[in-house]
């Protein structure tokens, strides 16, 4: 059986869709690659989503792209993971399939530090439970 690819698309590409990747790249590595990309792009990969993603002894090096990077390339899943990116998600994304699976953005978070670090926790654990049942079970 060959490698599966999934793309997973946010609007920003700096913590939902970022967490996913990497999560899935370390949790499924030889089933699924995982890309990820943004359909307008922030530029950054937040500093929580990667300090959430070494708890789980995950050190990721993305950094926040475009969709337009991922042009003529296919796909056997794309998972969008915020309503805007499902509702903006281009239709030249290859012939696979598209799900939305959707995950309130932590950046949005309010309060002190630890209190915006638990919220990341909380969806890094959602999209690690919810992607990785997805994509374990997605078929053959």
């Amino acid at each position: 059986m060959s490698q599966r690819r999934v793309l997973i698309l946010c609007t920003g590409n700096s913590c939902r869709s970022q967490m996913a990747e990497a999560i899935v790249n370390h949790s499924l590595a030889g089933q699924w690659q995982a890309f990820s990309a943004g359909t307008r792009p922030s530029g950054y990969v937040h500093p929580l989503a990667l300090r959430a993603l070494e708890e789980m002894d995950i050190h990721h090096s993305g950094v926040s792209k475009s969709t337009d990077a991922f042009l003529g390339q296919d796909f056997d899943v794309v998972i969008t993971v915020c309503d805007d990116a499902a509702e903006n998600c281009p239709v030249w994304l290859g012939k696979g399939k598209r799900v939305h699976i959707g995950f309130p953005d932590p950046a949005e978070a309010q309060g002190s530090e630890e209190e915006k670090m638990a919220e990341f926790r909380r969806v890094r654990d959602d999209i690690s439970a919810r992607i990785l049942a997805y994509l374990r079970a997605y078929p053959q």
